[in-house]
């Protein structure tokens, strides 16, 4: 179609989201028409190597025969039924892949909730944590614990465990109770730790909030391992075991979102992994269907299920649903892209990448603008700062973050940043050449600034 018509009507019909509606309107957007590998196409033929993985979704690139063959051959069959009082073979497979494919990487959940994004994946745990107590006659707990630059979604529930200011503060009128613990983000610790005593001190801090408040706390809900959407805050070793502890020592549920960081992107296939963390409640999404379709998984242990197993006059059942849970569609992608992962052993590849990106990260760590590299397995943030020494941030208006992804895409890099923080999020099946190509590119944009 006509590129000119096209840009008209997106200006004229589309808001887009997380997007300054007046600085869209001002300039000409990018049209993507097609994808292969790990690069996307504009509508006037330019190639771009995907360094975001689509906003972290796509894992094997973009165009993988296997799905678009699953997704063919599932369409001849059913595109879609429902869940409610009946069941579809692709749902059913895919539960039982996942549930083993948890348990085998230690973290035995086995009871599968299905939805169709991350928030709402948020929102299921949010509710059966909160029903668990009430189901066992425990009365009184309404309050969640979260953690500061946490982001869990969008949706209101979502919402209210989230810590990003920029994105959360107008809503707090409307939100539901949360407590926000300090987070253990060790370049600008609020509590003035240095690492390795950041995880330490944040961790007495969430002891102290807990157990001050344990009557009433329901759950602690946290992103493992990497704060994605705060600014690609890294965790110091040993915070999440130690998370896990406080919360068998007061007895509160845990509930891990890694709908960013699941399925690979920390370099094992869940992040939980890392420390040996089972918590009794895990949120998936994005990375779990290549970015084809939407869908997400809420598991949980059979100790939390057991909980709303009962007679119908004590009303234990989870009232929870929505049109689209287990898609078959949807479901079928996400088989196709897990029989990917192991035949290919895409995340037991990872290791020379991850070092590669490590040692690239060390070199641009040294640029004057760069205030700090954060990195877990292949997910990583470079942290633009106006000072070094005193990690003074740019002023927000000048977007500074903007202008060195601006400047890669001239050189065929789509980035999309964090503010001043650069995201390094690629498909986990990029080649060392690609991946080297696309560090030298920010790199060399970061070495441009203008100031």
């Amino acid at each position: 179609m006509n590129k000119t018509i096209l840009i008209e009507w997106d200006k004229k019909y589309i808001w887009h989201p997380f997007t300054q509606m007046k600085n869209w309107l001002d300039d000409e957007p990018t049209i993507f028409i097609e994808g292969r590998d790990c690069f996307l196409k504009d509508i006037d033929g330019k190639w771009y190597l995907d360094g975001v993985s689509s906003l972290w979704v796509n894992i094997h690139g973009h165009r993988r025969q296997e799905i678009d063959e699953a997704l063919k051959s599932q369409i001849d069959k059913l595109a879609h039924s429902t869940l409610l009082g009946a069941c579809n073979e692709p749902s059913i497979v895919l539960a039982k892949k996942i549930a083993d494919l948890l348990t085998e990487n230690g973290v035995p959940l086995t009871k599968i909730f299905y939805s169709d994004n991350g928030s709402t994946a948020v929102e299921i745990a949010m509710k059966i944590a909160y029903q668990y107590w009430i189901n066992q006659g425990i009365k009184g707990k309404d309050t969640f614990v979260s953690l500061k630059e946490a982001y869990h979604g969008d949706t209101i529930g979502a919402v209210s465990v989230g810590g990003v200011e920029l994105f959360h503060e107008v809503y707090k009128p409307l939100l539901n109770k949360s407590i926000q613990a300090p987070a253990p983000y060790c370049y600008r610790c609020e509590l003035n730790h240095t690492y390795p005593a950041c995880e330490l001190g944040c961790l007495n801090e969430m002891e102290k909030i807990i157990a001050q408040n344990q009557e009433k706390v329901i759950a602690v809900i946290v992103e493992p391992l990497v704060q994605c959407a705060g600014g690609i805050i890294v965790w110091p070793e040993g915070y999440l075991k130690g998370l896990r502890e406080l919360c068998n020592k007061y007895n509160i549920l845990l509930i891990a979102d890694e709908v960013a960081t699941g399925f690979g992107r920390t370099g094992k296939m869940f992040a939980c992994e890392h420390e040996k963390v089972s918590p009794d409640i895990i949120c998936l999404s994005k990375g779990i269907t290549n970015g084809y379709m939407p869908l997400a998984i809420t598991a949980v242990n059979e100790k939390i299920f057991n909980a709303f197993i009962g007679e119908l006059e004590e009303k234990k059942t989870f009232y929870h649903g929505h049109s689209y849970t287990g898609n078959p569609l949807a479901c079928a992608a996400a088989l196709a892209n897990l029989e990917i992962f192991e035949k290919e052993k895409t995340v037991e590849k990872l290791l020379p990448k991850i070092e590669l990106l490590k040692n690239k990260l060390l070199e641009i760590a040294q640029l004057p603008y760069v205030g700090d590299v954060r990195q877990k397995g292949m997910i990583a943030g470079v942290e633009i700062v106006k000072d070094k020494k005193n990690k003074e941030s740019f002023p927000y208006f000048e977007q500074t973050g903007w202008k060195i992804v601006k400047s890669a895409r001239k050189y065929g890099v789509w980035l999309r940043p964090l503010g001043d923080v650069i995201v390094i999020m690629p498909p986990l099946v990029i080649s060392e050449e690609n991946l080297e190509r696309l560090l030298e590119v920010i790199k060399g944009c970061i070495i441009g600034l203008n100031y």
